[in-house]
């Protein structure tokens, strides 16, 4: 359940910068460096791998997931349903990246999982040119 309410987070960062690709750039870089910076150390607080409670690699990989994507309501609602299947599914190589330790093991799993729904998202709104 964490890394749902952290994708919802994603998507309320989506609403935020949808509309400016620069600040949406931004915005996924800055989660990502925080999530480099914070994450590895809070693993350590919590005395846990990956605990439930850091979800910032839940909402950074949700705004990678959408970046460039058509705006609408069914690409954000099937984006993030794709997204929350990858990062459970964990298909390779993000299994093997969640084992790195620290922040890189955090991070890297969902970056796999929001590349893996974007290139998805653009096929079916791009080359399949299915309606926004």
């Amino acid at each position: 359940m964490p890394g749902t309410v952290g994708s919802l987070g994603g998507l309320l960062g989506w609403f935020l910068v949808k509309n400016n690709e620069v600040l949406y750039g931004f915005a996924i870089l800055f989660l990502f460096v925080l999530g480099i910076m914070f994450s590895g150390e809070a693993e350590r607080i919590y005395g846990k791998k990956d605990a439930g409670i850091i979800v910032i690699d839940e909402a950074c990989g949700m705004l990678l997931a959408l970046y460039f994507v058509p705006v609408s309501i069914f690409s954000v609602i099937l984006g993030f349903f794709i997204f929350r299947i990858f990062d459970v599914l964990k298909p390779p190589p993000a299994r093997r990246l969640e084992k790195l330790s620290g922040a890189m093991g955090i991070m890297m799993d969902d970056i796999v999982a929001a590349i893996y729904t974007n290139l998805i998202l653009q096929i079916i709104f791009r080359v399949i040119c299915i309606k926004t």
